[in-house]
């Protein structure tokens, strides 16, 4: 790919939020929405031309065909991820998955060493993780803003009007659940703050009428006396938050993936991410952290543009180790859950 030339994304399925991605990110310099598929021929072409997208194909397998497709964008359901990325990837194709990257962490493993094998580059796509926020957030953690990170909680919930229905949230062979579709974030959160994989974990959830989590917690324990506790539910009021504890200080974020300024009319109503600050271990005063907003699916498309580009191994690397720490620790809550007992993960 010409380090000049936009990227060229091919999205995969038509599903909601492959629309909301393609209309979020429409208009990006650094990136192009090239062509789209479906395993419904009058969809795709409803969709390519809904969004001015110059190529509908009427068969994933004929988007990974597409030569005129740089990158995949994978907005499949969970179950589906691991075995239409590694496809992609093996075409030669860079991919974008939506999060949770996998089902477990083998497959997250296979995923990965297909990206390695072929030359090409594999992103789990949290929205929040490439918002300026978080930029600013890494920038405090790392330069000693709080001093060392003790404790974490964080949470995320909302309703899910129908749980017994069809949602793919519901359905457990689609990798529904409350643990992977918002647990997930709440995991990546933790990771993002903590930066280690946990030595152990111990969880306990509560299951809905299909047999899905309908809401999950857990206690994470890690090597340096460090401790998080996560919490992720689909029958609650809708909040995202989390409160960071360090040695010298805390840092409380809604870690929100897409963002709009305080006081705007935002037309799919984004709103804006609250960040606020303490630095002393005592009674001080508490800071706001003010950020500039926007979509994060926009966010993530260009930063994965970017990295694609520049071919930075590094970068990939660095959230690769982050993915298979959030895959493992995902897979040994829902064992521990299962089980009512402790779960060591694996080094």
């Amino acid at each position: 790919m010409n380090a000049t030339a936009p990227l060229r994304l091919g999205i995969l399925g038509c599903a909601n939020i492959a629309r909301q991605f393609v209309r979020d990110v429409a208009g990006s310099p650094s990136v192009r929405i090239q062509a789209v598929a479906s395993r419904d021929a009058a969809k795709a072409r409803e969709f390519a031309a809904q969004f001015g997208i110059a190529r509908a194909h009427d068969s994933y397998e004929a988007l990974l065909r597409d030569d005129g497709v740089d990158a995949i964008y994978v907005p499949l359901p969970n179950s589906l991820h691991a075995s239409w990325a590694v496809a992609a990837l093996q075409h030669g194709k860079h991919v974008l998955c939506e999060k949770p990257l996998a089902m477990n962490l083998d497959e997250a493993r296979r995923m990965f060493d297909a990206a390695r094998t072929h030359g090409v580059m594999l992103l789990e796509a949290y929205p929040w993780w490439f918002q300026p926020q978080t930029a600013a957030l890494l920038e405090l953690l790392h330069g000693g803003a709080i001093g060392s990170v003790r404790a974490v909680q964080a949470s995320f919930g909302f309703t899910l009007v129908d749980p017994a229905g069809t949602n793919v949230r519901s359905v457990p062979d689609l990798g529904g659940g409350a643990l992977m579709d918002c647990g997930c974030y709440v995991m990546s959160l933790i990771r993002l703050a903590i930066d280690a994989r946990p030595q152990r974990v111990r969880a306990l959830w509560r299951t809905g009428p299909t047999g899905i989590d309908i809401a999950t917690s857990a206690t994470l324990e890690y090597a340096d006396g460090a401790v998080a506790q996560l919490h992720c539910a689909m029958d609650m009021a809708l909040h995202r938050h989390a409160c960071i504890v360090g040695s010298d200080g805390f840092i409380t974020t809604e870690f929100l993936n897409h963002t709009a300024d305080a006081g705007a009319d935002h037309p799919w109503g984004y709103q804006p991410s609250q960040m606020r600050l303490r630095r002393s271990r005592g009674n001080a005063a508490i800071e706001s952290v003010d950020s500039p907003t926007g979509s994060g699916f926009r966010f993530a498309a260009e930063a994965f543009a970017d990295v694609v580009a520049r071919g930075d191994t590094a970068a990939i690397e660095a959230a690769a180790r982050a993915s298979l720490d959030i895959a493992a620790t995902l897979e040994a809550i829902a064992a521990s859950a299962r089980s009512g007992t402790a779960v060591d993960l694996p080094r």
